[in-house]
């Protein structure tokens, strides 16, 4: 989602195919290039990008560029300043500051509609829909207080970022083994008992096409063993920015709706099954009812903050 060497390596991937794609374009407007046999023709290569697109992907690779050099810079930072001031907090306050940064240089507008359901006053467990990268950017940026995300373990591998996220005490989780799982969920019941806050995607991974997926289950046993409500959190738009596996950034407007915490007191292991289905069925209800007509997100709503 935002890795340093994974954005390094992707931006120039995509710098160095916007180029060739440039490069092709050239040809054609002064004499045309045929993709069949790399001759000069009267044909269009099949490959080559609309002319619309063009404006979007130069965008892209700067917003790209920039998003890299921020995201190195302020690694480093949450990385450094809790050695020198020891304390998770204030790695967090770096990370939701770099999360706002980066919202900012891509100019998205951000409509947030519920903040006033953030229990400010005890620790929550946190549950969004994850569509695009953008996600993280959104949570990070808008929602108030100290938490902890539970986040795959490939990202702590990262140089400087994986040091930052366990600075923050972010908890490392191997989707792959079920033992290491299970040890994180306690870890994170941990950071609960202290008084944190837990962030999580229950889907696993980030939607192909922007529909909420089937939940993984370990969330919510957290939840019923903790005795800690879960907060529903519906993510608009992301998808439509920002794709699954793509670096192409489209201007558009994003809606963050947080609904009311869900009191998992009357629900036991047995019945975490009902658990799932309400808390999804909030999520998909506040999509599906979040958005336009014409399948956009909303621009105005109750306890709106537009970033």
């Amino acid at each position: 989602m935002a890795a340093y060497l994974f954005l390094r390596a992707a931006f120039v991937n995509h710098f160095l195919r916007t180029v060739r794609r440039q490069a092709k374009h050239s040809l054609l407007t002064s004499g045309g290039y045929s993709s069949r046999n790399n001759s000069v023709t009267g044909g269009s290569p099949r490959d080559i990008h609309p002319p619309g697109q063009e404006p979007i992907m130069v965008r892209s690779a700067l917003l790209v560029m920039l998003a890299v050099a921020v995201t190195a810079f302020m690694s480093t930072c949450a990385y450094l300043f809790p050695l020198i001031s020891p304390g998770e907090n204030k790695a967090h306050k770096i990370a939701s500051l770099w999360a706002k940064m980066l919202l900012g240089l891509t100019g998205i507008q951000v409509n947030v509609i519920g903040r006033e359901n953030v229990l400010m006053n005890r620790p929550q467990i946190f549950m969004a829909n994850h569509q695009s990268d953008f996600d993280i950017l959104i949570v990070l940026a808008h929602i108030p207080g100290q938490f902890r995300w539970i986040v795959k373990k490939e990202l702590f591998k990262i140089p400087i970022f994986g040091k930052a996220m366990k600075s923050a005490g972010y908890i490392e989780i191997d989707r792959q083994n079920h033992e290491k799982a299970m040890k994180s969920l306690e870890e994170a019941a941990q950071k609960i008992r202290e008084g944190k806050s837990v962030v999580t995607f229950p889907e696993g991974t980030r939607s192909k096409d922007g529909t909420v997926r089937p939940f993984k289950q370990g969330l919510f046993h957290l939840a019923i063993q903790a005795g800690v409500p879960i907060v529903p959190i519906s993510i608009i738009g992301a998808h439509e920015i920002m794709p699954k596996r793509t670096l192409k950034v489209k201007p558009g407007r994003i809606t963050m709706i947080i609904d009311r915490p869900v009191d998992v007191s009357g629900y036991t292991i047995e019945t975490r099954g009902e658990l799932i289905e309400r808390v999804r069925g909030t999520i998909i209800r506040n999509v599906d009812n979040g958005r336009a007509p014409d399948g956009t997100p909303p621009s105005t709503g109750r306890g709106k903050e537009t970033q």
